[in-house]
């Protein structure tokens, strides 16, 4: 979805208090009849939940505290956020990791069972079709989420290779998660208020890793990653548990976790540098262009053989033509498609996400600048509305993460 969740949200709230409610009902619910619900659905109007359309299902975007001060609870104490429209689905079968591997740029084969990494789907073009983090549960079996937004065109393309795959007498199949909802549980206070629900020992479940363990009674599918930078959880829990679970947590945390909206949601993406597909990367975008480098398996780069194989490694051969970068600005907060100049006057980029800092108090982006001039320190001006303000390229993340890992 283009554009700053944090700012429909702001803009949201402003409207609702200002002007006539049912109007603004209309202009922004209009279509809530068509559009999907998660089964936390009357669980999010019951806590005061602003309703919106993203990617065609109802979400709240706020709840009854403002953005601003739900972004800085979360990292101070903890959210829970329902991302059950994002689309859970497993590969199984013998071939699903060299299946896989076709279509993505991790070592998926070199990841231990129980391991997981964030990689990109990739087009011919080398350009990313979607982000996503996957896990090898085993050999034979991997569990990946995409976006909400690109569910229906990655089902597709994998449908589509799946079939030439099996053809050919590779032994993979599918399964899409329809029956169970997705719950982040992000901040410090994530893992002491879960470790309540579980006999699982969590200290021993680090940052990337994966395990199906039983919490509040249900048998969950619990990765140690998130979308904020903190530490935390994603828990694929059957639907049919999802809101007793909901409302565990928030019991458990006596009122420090809340319930925390895609507004908030995307102010802590943006602060720990994070992409937001649609915005930050787009079908035109290589992962190397987007620094995401890190993110090629060493194999990989030895070896191809995944869509835009070629494009991408002739990239890390020679360099892309534009990197993404973080910057801090003045004036008003940048948004997406506002240009990025040299001190000059000359066009050098575009910002692709941008708001002000819940938590830093000051206007932070990113976006794309042409190669030799993303380095940070280097300065910039960045035109809001027309008139150009002081930036400066800034290395990410904005807030330093906290994930869990080894000492």
């Amino acid at each position: 979805m283009r554009g700053s969740l944090w700012q429909l949200g702001q803009s949201l709230t402003r409207r609702l208090a200002q002007a006539d409610k049912k109007a603004v009902a209309r202009r922004y619910f209009a279509s809530e009849a068509d559009l999907k619900k998660t089964v936390l659905y009357d669980f999010h109007v019951a806590k005061g939940g602003k309703m919106v359309p993203f990617a065609g299902w109802s979400m709240p975007i706020q709840y009854k505290d403002s953005i601003m001060d739900s972004t800085v609870n979360c990292r101070q104490n903890g959210g829970l956020f329902d991302v059950s429209h994002m689309c859970g689905l497993s590969l199984k079968g013998k071939d699903c990791i060299p299946f896989l591997e076709k279509l993505v740029i991790a070592d998926v084969a070199g990841l231990a069972p129980g391991t997981g990494t964030l990689t990109v789907f990739t087009n011919e073009k080398g350009g990313a079709i979607d982000d996503s983090v996957i896990t090898k549960v085993k050999d034979d079996h991997i569990y990946l989420v995409v976006n909400a937004g690109c569910r229906d065109k990655d089902l597709a393309h994998i449908e589509e290779h799946m079939k030439a795959f099996k053809a050919k007498g590779g032994d993979v199949l599918w399964h899409i998660h329809d029956e169970r909802s997705l719950l982040a549980l992000q901040g410090p206070l994530a893992a002491p208020v879960l470790q309540h629900l579980t006999k699982d020992d969590l200290s021993k479940i680090y940052f990337g890793e994966f395990r199906i363990l039983n919490i509040n009674g249900a048998t969950c599918f619990l990765t140690r990653t998130g979308y904020t930078g903190e530490d935390g959880f994603e828990i694929s829990v059957p639907s049919e548990n999802a809101v007793d679970l909901a409302k565990a947590i928030l019991e458990k945390s006596e009122g420090k976790v809340r319930l925390t909206g895609l507004g908030a949601r995307d102010s802590l993406r943006l602060e720990a540098g994070l992409c937001l597909y649609g915005n930050d990367m787009e079908q035109h975008t290589s992962p190397v262009e987007a620094g995401l480098t890190w993110a090629i398996g060493k194999r990989r780069r030895a070896e191809g053989g995944f869509l835009g194989a070629e494009v991408i490694l002739k990239q890390l051969e020679e360099g892309p033509s534009i990197r993404r970068v973080g910057f801090i600005s003045t004036g008003p907060p940048p948004r997406s498609h506002s240009e990025i100049q040299d001190e000059k006057g000359s066009n050098i980029g575009e910002i692709t996400s941008g708001g002000f800092s819940p938590c830093l108090k000051k206007n932070i982006a990113m976006g794309y600048v042409k190669s030799g001039l993303h380095k940070a320190g280097t300065k910039a001006k960045i035109l809001v509305r027309g008139k150009a303000y002081d930036g400066v390229v800034t290395k990410m993340p904005f807030v330093p993460t906290k994930y869990y890992k080894p000492a």
